[in-house]
């Protein structure tokens, strides 16, 4: 027999009464059905709970819920992992859209295969009042890599452009549950469980660690909503880029013992005090650091990397 696992569907929402019901129409829409949707609105105070329990009544398999209270954004993330029953779980955050292939195409890569410990696809990223689409995290062909190379594409930049969000992305459900983490310890008094910036660069790294493959599919499945009410569009740029890295420096203190890579991520902690610190009050590499006390660097590194970007400013 042929094995056909439930995957749960996760849309996290709070305010959301304008687009939600493409949010979920994309979700219902799925080639392969053996889904389950939950939605947790987060106390909305809007119409969208309304809007989703009517949208609700003809599927039995989408269970709506609502917090008594506003519990913030990442707990409300957990919440809806509390309540599903899949052996994997993807979230599809509630201003974003999935193609309705999304399930179909990237599950094969998880069931089939143990040691892949995530699948994520291209993406385009729009914005419906410009009108402005570009395309994003096309890292080659549709296949199975190394989980180092998103590590190190993840820390550096390079050699990839790879997502932060998992929201172009499918997991077992088993490692969403052990790899978001509510809150990251840190020296500047960040308080990640309301921001919600870094905790989701933490479910792909923290999967990474656990699985030596990941798998990508080289197709636009996933659809990004940029709009100014997104949790990481109305985040100032040079606040979004410090809290990553804070949340990639835990990963680094815990995790990483290559030192060639340590040395060329502290040589880009280096960069971003350069570019961002004073507006956050970031002084050292240490400042991002929870536990470290090793902060070497590559500096050959850090003087091609600061080549780059001036390249850019100037030409």
């Amino acid at each position: 027999m042929i094995s056909v696992p439930k995957v749960s569907i996760l849309i996290p929402v709070y305010n959301r009464e304008k687009i939600i019901l493409e949010t979920l129409n994309s979700a219902i829409s799925q080639t392969y059905k053996n889904i389950e949707i939950i939605v947790v609105d987060n106390k909305s105070t809007d119409r969208t709970f309304e809007i989703i329990k009517e949208f609700a009544k003809p599927y039995p398999n989408i269970k709506v819920y609502q917090n008594e209270e506003n519990i913030g954004p990442v707990r409300n993330w957990r919440k809806c992992l509390e309540y599903a029953t899949g052996e994997y779980a993807k979230f599809l955050w509630s201003d974003d859209l999935i193609d309705p292939t999304f399930i179909e195409k990237t599950l094969p890569f998880l069931v089939e295969n143990e040691d892949v410990g995530f699948v994520f696809t291209g993406t385009e990223i729009f914005n419906d009042d410009t009108g402005e689409r570009t395309k994003a995290y096309f890292i080659g062909e549709t296949g199975i890599y190394n989980t180092q190379l998103y590590i190190e594409s993840s820390l550096l930049g390079e050699p990839f452009e790879v997502p932060v969000s998992p929201g172009n992305a499918l997991f077992r459900k088993k490692d969403l549950e052990k790899n978001l983490l509510i809150d990251i310890p840190n020296k500047v008094g960040s308080d990640f469980k309301m921001h919600a910036i870094g905790n989701d660069a933490l479910i792909y790294l923290l999967t990474s660690k656990d699985y030596p493959k990941f798998a990508f599919v080289n197709e636009t499945l996933a659809f990004f909503r940029s709009h100014k009410d997104s949790i990481t569009i109305s985040a100032e740029s040079h606040i979004l880029s410090i809290l990553y890295s804070i949340a990639q420096a835990y990963f680094v203190d815990n995790y990483v013992t290559n030192e060639k890579l340590i040395k060329k991520f502290n040589a880009r902690l280096l960069l971003k005090i350069f570019r961002h610190g004073k507006k956050i009050n970031v002084k050292k590499i240490s400042d991002f650091y929870f536990n470290k006390s090793q902060f070497a660097i590559d500096y050959l590194y850090l003087f091609n990397s600061l080549f780059k970007f001036l390249s850019k400013k100037l030409f």
